[in-house]
């Protein structure tokens, strides 16, 4: 089996570090991706509540005005 010269160790162990960074990169944007969607969907049961509460706010406000009159 030949020799590896410096230039082919210097060549791996640059593509090693290109690879791992790669691998990070990717794990992080699965990490985000993942938050996004959490955030999203919280994002809409909040605005459904918020709906709800105004719902309520809206018959609240129509019952204390008949029981003023």
């Amino acid at each position: 089996m030949a020799k590896k010269t410096g230039l082919t160790r210097v060549a791996e162990k640059v593509g090693k570090a290109v690879g791992t960074a790669d691998r990070r990169a990717r794990e992080t944007v699965k990490k985000v991706q993942h938050a996004s969607k959490v955030a999203k969907s919280e994002l809409t049961d909040i605005s459904r509540e918020i709906e709800s509460l105004k719902k309520r706010l809206q018959k609240a406000t129509v019952r204390m005005q008949k029981a003023l009159r």
